[in-house]
């Protein structure tokens, strides 16, 4: 295992890490999937559920006022934990008051508390990236970007589907309480970690308050990376967004499409994190995603095939969902492991912001012209565009393996 070579003194990095993403992916999957299934139980039209959507809009805009993030450095707590440790006890206490209001009744305010929370934890999130390239050294960066998937996973445990379960025998209150509640509890570990950025020398410090944009954009290197994400990520959106509905009308039942995306999905999706940061480490970033950029090609050449030939079985169609889920999250540690590498120490939170909104960003797009396209042309259209720009993205990864800009990158700038 490659943990084992780690000094001991290391674990408590790694705890920590694992409690600032866990609590991080809590209140996203409280409000991406728990809530919305809540609300419509509670007889709330569609039309208002979908609107619940503009939650994430500060995720996508977070890379605007990440340079004031990183510039100004709390003095109580540290320079990161003095972002990271009030934002988190901010939103568990806005948690709780939400536990207290009445879904049905009280949406609006609901609904004005989830905008703060996601604006704190995308805040939180520049802060937390941050901290994760300032902590890892090099060498730990793939075990640590596992970690930044596998919490992923957890979050769409505890925050959706555990927090379904207790809301089906709890009811609305206790079951929001418990979420804001695992919410302070990974925060624990964060208090008995170094922050390290609170020991940099004064010319470094004089550097931080330049952090910018613009610093970010005159890096070629960086430059570089960002066009890899913005082409590597292009295709996913497109297949994402619609797998469920498809199963959907192939005949899958509800359930069955819930276990899938669901408890299995978040299964599956630790697991690929873990192989992910193996893979990563054994061979680096950008040789893991050109395998992985193939091996993507090939399921989604799977999802053409199945809607062309009209395929109903379900063993097929789960086998490619549970293969689509297992591929991202091992390809979110190769993309993370090479954002980092470009992430200059000065402005490390903005750095990572930038890449990972433009990550999201990409996504994002896909996900919104998928239905257009299906719904004007087929699955089979849709699917096969998204393979062509999958294959497009294996191009892209044997280009920058091949480019010179690889080699500098072999050398991180922190």
């Amino acid at each position: 295992m490659m943990h084992r070579s780690l000094p001991r003194d290391r674990y408590g990095v790694f705890a920590t890490l694992t409690g600032l993403y866990v609590m991080q992916a809590i209140p996203i999957y409280l409000f991406g999937a728990a809530i919305p299934v809540i609300l419509r139980e509670r007889g709330v039209d569609l039309a208002t559920i979908g609107s619940m959507a503009l939650l994430f809009l500060p995720w996508v805009l977070k890379f605007l006022w990440a340079p004031y993030v990183d510039r100004w450095k709390p003095s109580f707590l540290g320079p990161r934990k003095g972002w990271i440790i009030p934002s988190q006890i901010l939103i568990c206490g806005l948690i709780f008051w939400m536990a207290f209001l009445d879904p049905a009744t009280s949406l609006f305010q609901i609904f004005i508390i989830a905008c703060a929370i996601s604006f704190l934890a995308a805040t939180q999130d520049i802060a937390t990236d941050g901290y994760a390239v300032e902590l890892l050294e090099e060498k730990e960066r793939p075990l640590g970007n596992g970690i930044q998937g596998g919490s992923v996973a957890i979050g769409v445990i505890l925050g959706g589907t555990v927090t379904l379960v207790l809301y089906e025998h709890l009811g609305w209150t206790a079951s929001i309480m418990i979420a804001g509640s695992a919410g302070l509890f990974f925060l624990l570990p964060v208090f008995f970690i170094a922050d390290k950025s609170a020991h940099l020398t004064v010319h470094d410090q004089e550097q931080v308050t330049k952090a910018s944009i613009i610093s970010f954009l005159k890096r070629p290197e960086a430059r570089y990376v960002l066009y890899l994400v913005l082409a590597y990520r292009l295709s996913e959106g497109f297949i994402k967004a619609m797998e469920q509905t498809f199963m959907k009308d192939q005949g899958l039942s509800l359930s069955t499409i819930g276990y899938v995306s669901g408890g299995s999905a978040a299964v599956v999706g630790l697991a690929g994190s873990i192989l992910g940061a193996f893979l990563v480490r054994k061979m680096t970033a950008a040789p893991f995603l050109l395998l992985l950029a193939f091996i993507r090609t090939l399921v989604f050449t799977g999802f053409a095939l199945a809607a062309h030939f009209n395929v109903t079985d379900p063993v097929i169609l789960v086998g490619l969902s549970v293969a689509n889920t297992f591929v991202r999250y091992m390809e979110i540690v190769g993309i993370f492991n090479l954002c980092m590498q470009v992430c200059h120490k000065h402005q490390a939170g903005t750095d990572f912001t930038i890449l990972s909104c433009a990550n999201l960003f990409v996504y994002m797009c896909g996900s919104m012209m998928s239905g257009f396209i299906a719904d004007g042309y087929g699955y089979g259209i849709l699917f096969t565009f998204a393979t062509i720009l999958s294959f497009v993205g294996v191009l892209q990864a044997y280009h920058f393996i091949r480019h010179k800009r690889y080699a500098t990158l072999t050398e991180s700038p922190v």
